[in-house]
Formats: structure tokens, sequence, C-alpha cells
């Protein structure tokens, strides 16, 4: 065995061992139960549930990548090639905000007849989901709410 191939054995030593794997492991098993006991914890609170979820699935994807993918021992250059990604990571999250968030605004009349339009529960409104229908008020189509307000106008 020549000196190179000696070194890059003992390198690869450093890496862990089974109890850090194994200590990794069920450290994961322990998140994944959290994450699913945050569900029901915070069941009546579906936002924060869903915050406190990804919150563990972070910590999670951290813990597979720097020890089960052997990040934690690589050298300063996988900073190099993340920090990039990461930046054109967040400048698309940030260029797609505001498509998402605007992308009833401005369109053409026939795609807003064939748009979906958000449903609104009538139980929480105090009234029956059948009755917000013929208000104008419920799932009915943008045209057929046109059509009721104009109907409403005449009489």
């Amino acid at each position: 065995m020549t000196e190179h191939d000696t070194s890059a054995h003992d390198d690869h030593g450093h890496h862990g061992n089974l109890g850090l794997f194994t200590t990794i492991f069920i450290a994961l098993c322990v998140l994944t139960a959290l994450s699913f006991a945050s569900f029901h914890a915070f069941h009546s609170t579906p936002k924060v549930s869903w915050l406190v979820m990804m919150a563990i699935s972070c910590v999670k994807a951290m813990l597979v990548i720097l020890f089960f993918m052997h990040l934690k021992w690589e050298a300063n250059w996988k900073y190099v090639l993340t920090f990039p990604a990461l930046l054109m990571s967040f400048f698309l999250l940030v260029m797609l905000i505001p498509d998402v968030g605007w992308r009833g605004d401005h369109i053409s009349r026939e795609r807003a007849l064939h748009m979906a339009v958000p449903a609104v529960h009538g139980k929480a409104h105090g009234h029956d989901e059948a009755e917000q229908g013929h208000e104008g008020h419920g799932n009915t189509h943008p045209e057929e709410q046109h059509h009721d307000a104009h109907e409403e106008s005449a009489h």
C-alpha cells in the first residue's frame, strides 16, 4: 500500500463511528415522533402545527446532511458550492411570491370564468352551504355571481 492510500484510509476513519451514527438515527426517530405528536398537540391551530413540523423537518434534514452525507467532515469548499445555490433559491422564492400572490389581479375575462373560486365554509358564517350558492356568496361561478348581483340591482 502506498503512503497516499494509507492516509486516505485513515481520514475515512475520522468520519464517525457506529455509536455516533446510532445516536443520530435515534435522534431522527425521536424527531419524527415529535413531529407526529405536534400535529396532534396543535391540531386546533394548523398554522402552528405546520410551523413546528417544518422546523423539526429542517433539523432532521440538517442531521442527515451533516452526518450521513459526511458534510460535517468536508473541507471549506462546501461553502463555495452551497452558498450560490442558497442565494439563487432565495431569489427564486422572492421572485415567485408576488407572482403567486397577484395571480388573479390582471387576467382575461375567459380565464376569470374558468378560474377556481375559493370555497367559503358556510358553518363559520352561520349559513348553510346550499344557501350560499343561491345567495351569490359561496361556491358559485363568477359569471353567476355577476348575474345574481345584476338581478338584485334590477329589483
